[in-house]
């Protein structure tokens, strides 16, 4: 990376390197950041997507999906694996360090004006490179939460929420209720809402809040339904056989659930792109390609056999054993690490025992858990494990103890997830 670009990153709390003291309440510096950018945010049109798990997924195949349309599709996730242009990009193609760089000549005395956080620098990046580039479409994820989310500027054709579970509690409350209050802070007046999954104290607070707002609102998953045979995927709606997915094999199965929440979105979006089955195939069958979605379930090597995830709450951990149990293997080598503000007891009690050693190990971040005291945690709770420090020796430990038929599997957090993909 550019040096001054270095330089710049370092100069702005990041939420996900620190935690919770680099976030930002309140969408004040975004406001000001915006006009000082020229409001680009008035000139995209945007899908706008939040929700506890699931959001990113949804978000790079609602990409894929119109980029197969034909359109200039923007795309802005967070965080990033290995390269933080991976945030920003326009039908799969990273933004370049020459347009970051033009942003920053521009603009940076005003931006260290107002001392913002990395987040919401980097969401004035975003829009107004979507903004110079003209993007027909941009997808956007909100950062964390939604009510207070810097990406809550923009005025969405719609608005999703994929599913909503305890996460972030410090900073989004202790409760489904409360978080889902948050996240429904992306639901704008008069715009349809795409509800992933139903949840008893969630989905009243989205249909009180969509009821005020006067904002039409659209469960997923009451409507569409996925299943996988073999190497297909079938998606139904109201029970009709709405698309059939070739050549699915790379697909997780736990990305069934975010199918239904896209199906339904892409639905709602007619004002775009009208739905056709040969797009919504070709969006999925082309997923990886189109929208360069990355560490969801990635296979990255065959011999030893390994693969990568990057879920990290109980929830998305659930959904990673789920497929392990799916999975054929002799014994599973587990790296993993985790951060502070997890909630270690929940996950540890998801975690399979019989035929698994754990490698654990400590990103390079401020919030990771040390090693050996994560090492001590799993030996308390009778998991068979080794400490193995660093990210890079948990996986040569991983491979030295590997045979035939075993699995390598990485995960527990982003970053585990981004040192191994280096």
């Amino acid at each position: 990376m550019h040096s001054l670009l270095e330089k710049i990153f370092k100069a702005y709390p990041m939420y996900h390197k620190i935690g919770g003291v680099a976030y930002k309440e309140g969408l004040e510096n975004i406001e000001i950041l915006a006009e000082i950018v020229g409001n680009p945010e008035k000139k995209l049109r945007t899908i706008h997507i939040a929700g506890t798990n699931g959001k990113g997924s949804v978000a790079h195949l609602l990409a894929s999906y119109f980029k197969e349309a034909g359109l200039k599709t923007g795309l802005y996730t967070s965080p990033h694996l290995v390269d933080f242009k991976e945030r920003i990009k326009i039908n799969g193609k990273m933004i370049s360090e020459e347009s970051i760089l033009d942003f920053f000549y521009l603009f940076q005395k005003q931006i260290d004006n107002i001392e913002p956080s990395f987040f919401e620098m980097t969401t004035a990046l975003a829009f107004h490179y979507f903004a110079q580039q003209k993007t027909d479409i941009a997808i956007i994820e909100t950062g964390l939460g939604g009510r207070l989310d810097a990406t809550n500027i923009i005025t969405p054709e719609l608005s999703i929420i994929t599913n909503i579970s305890l996460d972030h509690t410090q900073l989004l409350g202790n409760s489904i209720s409360k978080i889902a209050y948050e996240k429904a802070g992306i639901i704008k007046p008069h715009t349809p809402i795409v509800i992933g999954e139903y949840h008893p104290d969630s989905f009243p607070v989205f249909e009180e809040i969509a009821t005020l707002k006067k904002s039409s609102l659209y469960l997923a998953d009451q409507h569409f339904h996925t299943c996988k045979k073999n190497n297909t995927i079938l998606i139904f709606k109201e029970k009709q056989l709405w698309a059939t997915v070739q050549n699915a094999v790379l697909l997780p199965d736990y990305q069934l659930r975010n199918l239904s929440t896209f199906a339904q979105a892409v639905e709602i979006a007619k004002t775009v792109v009208n739905p056709k089955e040969k797009l919504v195939a070709k969006s999925i069958e082309n997923l990886f390609i189109n929208s360069g979605l990355r560490g969801r379930w990635e296979t990255i090597s065959t011999e030893p056999y390994t693969i990568c995830d990057a879920g990290h709450n109980p929830e998305g951990i659930m959904m990673v054993v789920k497929q392990l149990q799916n999975t054929k293997f002799q014994h599973l080598h587990f790296v993993i690490g985790m951060v502070e503000d997890k909630d270690i007891d929940a996950i540890l009690a998801l975690l399979p025992k019989e035929n698994t050693t754990y490698y654990t190990c400590c990103a390079d971040i401020h919030r990771a858990i040390p090693s050996e005291k994560l090492s001590q945690i799993f030996s308390s709770k009778g998991f068979q494990n080794r400490d193995c420090g660093t990210v890079k020796e948990a996986i040569t430990k991983a491979r030295a103890a590997y045979h035939t038929e075993d699995l390598i599997f990485i995960g527990g957090s982003c970053f585990v997830v981004g040192e191994a993909l280096i």
